[in-house]
């Protein structure tokens, strides 16, 4: 992605979840970001155990606050140039320009940055011999 690296990067739970490796796209995004996290109206069980399962380390999560009020702490609690909110859905967008955050949809993010979207790693097993079902 361009842009400096003093920048804090947060994902709504459902836009990470479109990645093909989740775990990698934190990797990456980590060399290019100050600060990186997940947001999602999900009980914080739901994002914990997501995070571990993928083995994601994050510098914040929404915990049990709503995704416009974790948007805000965040912003109050670590100082970087640039704020990018990384979504899927309209209102992923109309919450970044409610809470002041630039919007980046997963598709764009990953186009810029390289990352592989699930349904793209899905469609290149396509190619793969079929899988038999009548196999003992």
């Amino acid at each position: 992605m361009n842009g400096g690296s003093d920048m804090t990067l947060a994902f709504e739970l459902e836009a990470l979840k479109e990645v093909a490796s989740p775990e990698n796209v934190f990797e990456d995004a980590r060399g290019w970001t100050e600060y990186i996290g997940v947001v999602s109206e999900k009980p914080t069980y739901v994002v914990t155990n997501f995070t571990r399962k993928n083995r994601i380390r994050q510098d914040f999560f929404s915990g049990p606050r709503g995704k416009a009020e974790s948007l805000e702490g965040v912003k109050d609690q670590f100082q970087t140039d640039r704020y990018v909110y990384v979504g899927v859905t309209d209102e992923d967008e109309e919450l970044a320009e409610q809470v002041d955050w630039e919007y980046l949809d997963i598709e764009d993010a990953a186009d810029a940055a390289d990352w592989i979207l699930a349904a793209s790693a899905d469609d290149g097993e396509d190619d793969a011999e079929p899988v038999r079902d009548d196999w003992p």
